[in-house]
């Protein structure tokens, strides 16, 4: 028996050296191609372009280590241009050594962005781990500094690809689209588990309720706080920092040596970058775990190649739209850039992160993809671009797999989202007006306030800068003088989040409220209805407040601190209510009544009575799902709940909705696909003995995933101990 291992493990080693020596053939066609077109740049022989080649690969194995110890904060403050100007040098150097040879400036670079295309082209091809660098200097850094968790309990990667609905991965996998996942359910290492999320359906609440086990008050992306007149923003750190301390018990579900990558919500977890509840907290924000990231000679080159690709590619996916003559929204502008930034920049850094937490045999660690949520939101959630996202995801698995077999633990991959989304033309661009509009055309008089949105994409973006810019080292101080002049409350504010941020900021932090008193607050008070809530802030001095998440809309009447009843909007404004749902792009509203004793669902053609489901005419909520009905009733209980919450249309033979924003693929309401997210797992996992309902039950499920696997460890080693 050791005899065949030996014999294996010499025949992959030989493999393995021959697909290097075709690796390093190529890298030597390369140079020996591009130095016959470059002015200035001259190798005598292919052989010498080999040799080239080689010296190279010697030179970042040997010197580059050294090199990046020193040259560290220069690398990460330029956001790895440092890194492309030391791959120059490497470059340079490679030549001098082989034959004394000098290149100008500009050959080297050339050469250096060529390296990197090969590697990331051709060494998949070859199976050869493009990843070794980096785990070599995060290997390093565990040696020198960080503990190694050595043990035989499991650890899990927990890999959200946001906004990723059950339906569409399903079809992805039939097509194609996602080959790693689709190995894993061929080959029944893992299964998939669909499961309903909560209204909203939206990464706000959803995280919340994954991470911190709760999302209670949490009516949208953001809302509107009567008593304090502020606006809540789920990815506003200093907004991200509140709902974290009302939701928290400290036990969430990285809380136990756990690590959260790019999320909204921290689980708890002692070790986080580019998570917005704790970007503030430099005890647990740990922005130097990018370093090995920015450290890798050819990883960041990488990057930049995959981000000038992937603006041509968004580019020609636009273009491809318009031409014909599919339903769209704006695609130009900056937006290339953000999606670069947001599908690629953020993604492999994210990656990174998640690989250098498996050498370190972290014990569980989330990381957050946003790059297919935010092209289906503009390109639709069936686009090639939006599933050609999805496959880059997917190869990202690819890598992690590698990692693994490097790690001090075994450890499970479990891939998972927070929620889908549902196809369908913006209610702007079907009804030629907004939400706002037609609630401030049905006003008996005053005027309408909606809150500048704070974009999602431009504010993750912000929140890696503001990370970053912590760090207690040269790159961190440099870059936090760069941006001071673009810092806002706690975040870097870039492109249109600037003026929506500088807005905000002029308001008063929120209320410290007891969760008991909120949970309680079931029932208003009579009110008074000229009575103003927070004197003084923009919108108390307006009729309504207008705020949307999606197919979800919020109108708050902030001239009474108290929930108005369907009886009193009726008495103040006559026609508000019956607009609304007389329109064809709304399909019911939530509004508490007097009369029907509670919360009631309007439609155009009747009405739902939740604390009894009786309906009077057609039943509004027929289109829905099922548990449609359960969903309000939970909603209606939020103490910030509006005075009227507004859902879209939804057309179950087209599956569509009709968004309230801008987009063409989008959630946060109810309908179709956007309340149905998965997760795929290992086929050996146990199955939840009911329906997943609800983000904070699926919060318990994998939490008692997580205590099986510990507890199975346990029993594995106690025979061994008898």
């Amino acid at each position: 028996m050791q005899g065949r291992r030996t014999l294996k493990n010499g025949r992959r080693l030989l493999g393995l050296a021959l697909r290097l020596m075709i690796l390093l053939l190529i890298e030597g066609l390369v140079i020996f191609a591009l130095a016959a077109i470059l002015p200035g740049v001259k190798t005598p022989s292919f052989a010498a372009a080999v040799l080239v080649a080689a010296a190279m690969a010697l030179i970042n194995a040997v010197l580059w280590p050294v090199v990046i110890r020193i040259a560290l904060p220069l690398t990460v403050f330029t956001f790895g241009l440092g890194s492309l100007v030391f791959s120059a040098g490497t470059v340079a150097l490679g030549f001098y050594v082989v034959d004394g040879t000098r290149i100008p400036i500009g050959g080297d670079l050339a050469i250096a962005f060529a390296m990197a295309l090969v590697s990331m082209l051709i060494a998949p091809l070859l199976d050869v781990d493009g990843d070794a660098q980096h785990l070599r200097v995060v290997r390093r850094r565990v040696r020198h500094g960080r503990k190694e968790h050595r043990t035989n309990v499991p650890g899990v990667i927990l890999f959200e690809i946001d906004g990723l609905g059950e339906t569409i991965l399903r079809e992805a996998v039939r097509d194609g689209h996602v080959p790693t996942i689709a190995r894993w359910l061929s080959d029944g290492t893992h299964k998939i588990l669909g499961w309903e999320c909560d209204l909203s359906s939206q990464t706000g609440a959803s995280q919340a309720g994954l991470l911190l086990g709760s999302n209670w008050d949490m009516p949208a992306f953001r809302w509107y706080e009567k008593e304090s007149g502020r606006t809540m923003v789920s990815n506003h750190p200093a907004d991200a920092a509140e709902i974290e301390r009302r939701r928290s018990t400290g036990a969430g579900l990285l809380a136990n040596g756990g690590t959260s990558r790019g999320n909204m919500f921290s689980g708890d977890a002692p070790r986080c970058t580019a998570t917005m509840s704790v970007i503030r907290d430099r005890s647990r924000s740990k922005s130097g775990d990018f370093f090995a990231y920015f450290s890798d000679p050819y990883g960041f080159l990488r990057t930049i190649c995959l981000s000038l690709a992937d603006i041509s590619y968004e580019r020609l996916a636009a273009r491809r739209q318009r031409r014909s003559g599919a339903e769209h929204v704006e695609r130009g502008g900056m937006y290339p850039l953000v999606r670069a930034a947001i599908a690629v920049v953020m993604r492999d850094l994210n990656v990174a992160l998640l690989m250098a937490d498996i050498v370190e045999g972290v014990p569980v660690s989330y990381a957050t993809f946003v790059g297919y949520d935010e092209v289906a939101h503009h390109a639709g959630i069936r686009e090639p671009d939006a599933l050609a996202v999805l496959k880059r995801h997917d190869r990202q698995l690819q890598r992690l797999e590698r990692a693994v077999s490097q790690a001090p633990r075994p450890y499970h991959l479990l891939v998972l989202s927070d929620h889908g989304q549902t196809q369908g033309a913006p209610f702007r661009q079907r009804y030629d007006e907004t939400l706002e509009e037609l609630v401030k055309g049905a006003l008996a008089q005053g005027d309408v306030h909606a809150p500048a949105a704070v974009d999602e994409a431009w504010g993750d973006v912000g929140a890696v800068l503001a990370d970053a810019r912590q760090d207690p080292g040269l790159g961190g101080r440099v870059l936090a003088r760069a941006t001071r002049n673009r810092t806002v409350g706690g975040t870097v504010a870039l492109g249109p989040n600037r003026a929506a941020l500088e807005e905000r900021s002029t308001l008063e932090e929120p209320n410290q409220v007891d969760e008991e008193e909120e949970r309680s607050a079931l029932e208003p008070d009579p009110i008074d209805p000229d009575e103003r809530s927070a004197p003084g802030t923009p919108e108390s001095e307006q009729e309504a407040v207008v705020m949307v998440s999606g197919p979800l809309g919020l109108i708050y009447l902030p001239r009474s601190s108290e929930r108005l009843t369907l009886e009193q909007i009726a008495e103040a404004h006559p026609e508000l209510v019956s607009t609304l749902t007389a329109h064809p792009g709304i399909g019911f509203v939530m509004v508490r009544s007097r009369e029907h004793g509670g919360a009631v669902a309007v439609g155009a053609g009747g009405h739902r009575r939740l604390a009894d489901d009786v309906v009077v005419g057609e039943d509004p909520l027929a289109h829905f799902d099922p548990t449609v009905a359960d969903h309000l009733r939970r909603h209606d209980r939020f103490p910030h709940c509006p005075d009227l919450l507004v859902n879209s249309m939804y057309d179950p033979q087209t599956d569509e909705v009709a968004p309230f924003e801008d987009f063409m693929g989008s959630h946060g309401g109810l309908g179709g696909p956007q309340m149905k997210p998965f997760a795929v797992v290992p086929a050996d996992w146990s199955e939840p003995a009911e329906p997943i309902v609800g983000v904070e039950a699926m919060h318990e499920v994998l939490r008692d995933w997580l205590a099986q696997l510990q507890r199975g460890a346990d029993e594995a080693v106690e025979p061994q101990r008898g």
